[in-house]
């Protein structure tokens, strides 16, 4: 429903965000990176919640603090922002009329506010039959703790992974440990990203129609505890923490150097053969101790003594260049910064820098696919609140000065 010459992949379709915080705007935003007109709705005075999440906050160009926080500017790239009043009919009709002219429409409010609106799928359908609508919700549209709000380390929790996340219990800071990312957040995104283009392709192929999405934060994050629940299927043993090491692979984790840590990662037994030739330890991979992965992960800890005394010997730089060249997977641990820097991750382009209204520079992540024929495309930094109200209303609706003033002095927009 958008404007088919647009750049991108995706710049045929037009995206109805409702969502706030992080899991629905990250979704939000790789639809506007692969081109589509995201047009990002918020609550008037207030914006999106993420808004004031903070510090840091983006510093205007006489370097005061503004309102932009970088949560907000992370996962809100590509998209135009209007401000409408859900509570108000004035502002649910604005909806219900943007909604005709969208593909997609993502929400994530809690179970049973639209529909006391009337914005819920089943009324936005009877406007737009082929409209894909995607709820996002901590807890899913079912079960019983649907009616429940949460954010991120909830379900982390919840789901499982802060019981396998973390040093052991006998080690110095051992316990439970979330991610340092939102973990569910990122994972209930990326989940709804890949339902809202299946809806769309069997809208296209198949029906006709649009459908509704039920996306859950907490099965978003226990699906991706796939392959650690698969050991627990298969033994019922509980898994645990391990810190930095493998439950299946050996050796695997991180190791003291000269100067720094090393993460090394050995998958089979050839690249452990080319581990310990590096070393000048070729006798390691003759060792019936440690002659196959299963026999390395039952002596992790008398591998790990014997290789923690060689990477001592070295700074973890050098190990990663002889590392490298013989075949073995390795690498630094980097902060932010180092990260940044990094001649691999510089040429991946995986840093944006956008001109933003307030006089400064965004810097965000790239969305990291490479297309060949429909490139991803930057084309708008993170939008101030409100910024194409004017714009998209009377564009899309066709509204004019009139409706738009009594639409502002009844604070609707």
């Amino acid at each position: 429903m958008a404007n088919a010459n647009m750049a991108g992949c995706l710049g045929h379709l037009r995206v109805l965000d409702l969502s706030r915080i992080f899991a629905g705007p990250w979704a939000g935003q790789f639809f506007g990176d692969l081109g589509a007109d995201v047009i990002k709705v918020e609550v008037p005075g207030r914006g999106d919640d993420v808004r004031q999440s903070g510090p840091p906050f983006l510093k205007d160009a006489e370097g005061r603090d503004s309102r932009e926080s970088a949560q907000f500017m992370s996962v809100n790239r590509n998209k135009r922002s209007i401000t409408v009043d859900l509570s108000k009919p004035e502002g649910q009709d604005i909806i219900r009329q943007l909604a005709a002219q969208c593909d997609v429409l993502i929400e994530n409010y809690k179970v049973g506010t639209l529909a006391r609106y009337n914005l819920a799928y089943e009324d936005i359908a009877k406007v737009n039959p082929r409209l894909v609508y995607c709820s996002i919700t901590g807890f899913g549209q079912s079960g019983p703790y649907s009616h429940r709000p949460g954010y991120d380390m909830v379900f982390q929790a919840m789901s499982g992974l802060m019981s396998v996340t973390g040093e052991r219990d006998d080690r110095p800071g051992g316990g439970p440990q979330r991610a340092g990312y939102s973990s569910s957040d990122m994972s209930a995104g990326m989940y709804a990203i890949t339902a809202i283009l299946a809806a769309l392709h069997h809208r296209e192929a198949v029906s006709g129609r649009g459908q509704h999405i039920d996306l859950a934060l907490l099965d978003s994050q226990v699906a991706l505890l796939s392959h650690v629940a698969a050991n627990y299927f298969m033994t019922g043993n509980v898994p645990g923490r391990l810190g930095n090491v493998s439950a299946n692979a050996s050796p695997w984790g991180t190791f003291p150097c000269a100067d720094d840590d090393v993460v090394l990662a050995v998958g089979n037994d050839t690249q452990f053969q080319r581990l310990c030739e590096t070393m000048g330890r070729a006798e390691l991979a003759a060792d019936p101790r440690f002659l196959t992965t299963p026999d390395r992960v039952r002596r992790r800890d008398e591998l790990t003594d014997v290789l923690n005394e060689e990477f001592r010997k070295r700074r973890a730089l050098e190990w990663v260049e002889m590392l490298d060249a013989a075949g073995v997977p390795c690498g630094p641990i980097y902060n932010m910064e180092q990260m940044l820097r990094d001649p691999q991750v510089r040429a991946r382009g995986l840093e944006v820098v956008q001109s933003h209204p307030l006089g400064a520079e965004v810097h965000t992540i790239a969305n990291p696919i490479k297309l060949s024929g429909t490139p991803v495309s930057n084309r708008l930094p993170p939008p101030m609140q409100g910024e194409h109200t004017h714009e998209v209303l009377t564009g899309l609706l066709g509204m004019d000065e009139a409706q738009l003033q009594a639409l502002r002095a009844a604070r609707v927009v």
